[in-house]
């Protein structure tokens, strides 16, 4: 057995100063003092936090968009989010037009599969929905998949209201959960062009064709679909607070609206995008990053427990080679950002040690909220007698400068860069197996899939 001895043990509900056992990757035992026995290996966790292992709810890894795939693959992206803390990705596995569900999770299991450092599972991206892939739902639901995404912006992946409306009301018998995209396409398409026309094609273009109105309107018109089908949907990605508006909308008329941000929201603002030359284009992302006030509405809004996760978005492209192929149309700059690694130092950084944010409350959103939206609560995101051994042992004193020379993360910048970290993993178990020591990884693959 492993024991994990003199930890503090963070719960939404509160703090308990306790040994775990973990065996047979579970965990085996809780109480106060737990005595080892010949063979039983301890970890010290004196001066540490120990929560459930960490979920990143929104990844892309190897993820093709045209001719360019993403840097980081499920090697190297799995290798960088366990040596973070986090010990389960959910991952978009996507539907090609024309093409089925089936399909599509045979193709990101055969990308994932004895390849992964943490855990991982998948949300299935709907990009063409007809009479045949609503015949396939309860296939994914057989093959532990329960959470679904649609788009409302790219054209290569948008569905129109209809079809968004006809796919709530199909998960809802099955208990699924719909995520979405939500950016007006028409209105982007439209600001784009504009731009061009009036000879932007940098970097600091790109907020300007996709402004918080964009995001607001498909916010508001997915929670009304919502309300027509009778079902929870989930916005991911909530970047501004006009969004934010239309969630809190949405709910005092009753609309079940589940809320992700991310950490990019929590702690940059669109000024980053008139850095000199062309290193505004390491922040293109979409939704982009947005004003000062923005930031400030989303961090009380997380504080205040109205978001529901805290996820990464995680879709790293390098800059040299891939980012600058947009060098002269911020259009063709490929959308997204790297953040799999440095997420729960990032946010506790950031929020907690601010004072800003409870450490249980930390817990909620990195662990237990999205392990019981997802469907793998109570077996992740809890310490309890029965449940997987994925756990964090956090070192609250502990500290880093997040560098892109000294990161997991496959691809040569971060947006994060010189940010000094207080706080930071000081052991991650996945299955019970050490996966990573203060953000260095132990090369052990711990990952399994996780069918939902």
């Amino acid at each position: 057995m492993i024991i994990i001895q003199n930890g503090q043990l963070v719960s939404p509900e509160g703090l308990t100063r306790a040994d775990l056992a973990l065996d047979g990757g579970r965990i085996a035992a809780i109480e106060p003092h737990i005595e080892p026995g010949e063979g039983d290996t301890v970890h010290d966790a004196a001066g540490c936090y120990v929560f459930p292992g960490f979920i990143d709810g929104h990844t892309h890894l190897d993820m093709e968009s045209g001719s360019l795939v993403t840097a980081d693959d499920f090697t190297t992206g799995t290798r960088a989010a366990v040596c973070g803390g986090t010990t389960t990705i959910v991952d978009f596995a996507t539907q090609d037009k024309g093409g089925t569900l089936n399909d599509a999770l045979d193709t990101w299991h055969k990308k994932a599969d004895g390849k992964c450092s943490c855990n991982y599972a998948f949300h299935m991206a709907i990009t063409d929905w007809n009479d045949q892939v609503k015949a396939e739902l309860p296939e994914m639901f057989r093959r532990g998949v329960t959470s679904f995404k649609a788009y409302m912006a790219y054209d290569a992946l948008k569905v129109n209201d209809a079809e968004l409306l006809e796919i709530l009301q199909s998960l809802k018998p099955f208990g699924g959960i719909l995520g979405v995209h939500c950016e007006n396409g028409l209105l982007v398409n439209e600001l784009q062009a504009r731009q061009k026309e009036l000879g932007h094609f940098g970097p600091d273009a790109h907020p300007v064709s996709r402004p918080a109105e964009v995001e607001a309107e498909a916010v508001n018109r997915l929670c009304y679909l919502g309300k027509l089908a009778g079902t929870p949907v989930h916005v991911v990605h909530l970047s501004t607070e006009l969004g934010l508006e239309e969630v809190r909308a949405a709910r005092k008329k009753g609309v079940k609206v589940y809320a992700e941000t991310c950490p990019q929201y929590l702690t940059m603002d669109e000024s980053r995008y008139k850095a000199p030359g062309f290193e505004g284009a390491k922040y293109v992302m979409s939704p982009p990053l947005r004003t000062p006030a923005d930031v400030q509405a989303l961090r009380k809004a997380v504080a205040a427990g109205e978001i529901d996760t805290i996820a990464t978005d995680h879709c790293s492209y390098n800059f040299k080679g891939q980012k600058d192929l947009g060098i002269e149309d911020f259009t063709k700059i490929p959308n997204g950002g790297p953040g799999i690694e440095h997420r729960p130092m990032v946010v506790y950084t950031s929020m907690v040690q601010s004072g800003e944010l409870a450490v249980t409350d930390f817990c909620r959103l990195l662990a237990e909220n999205p392990a019981k939206l997802f469907g793998m609560y109570p077996r992740k995101g809890v310490l309890a007698v029965g449940s997987d051994a994925d756990v964090t042992v956090w070192d609250p004193e502990a500290k880093t400068v997040i560098t892109a020379a000294r990161q997991q993360q496959n691809v040569d910048y971060t947006p994060y860069e010189g940010f000094a970290v207080t706080g930071m993993p000081k052991a991650v178990f996945v299955g019970g197996v050490l996966a990573a020591e203060y953000g260095q990884p132990t090369g052990l693959l711990a990952g399994t899939y996780v069918k939902r």
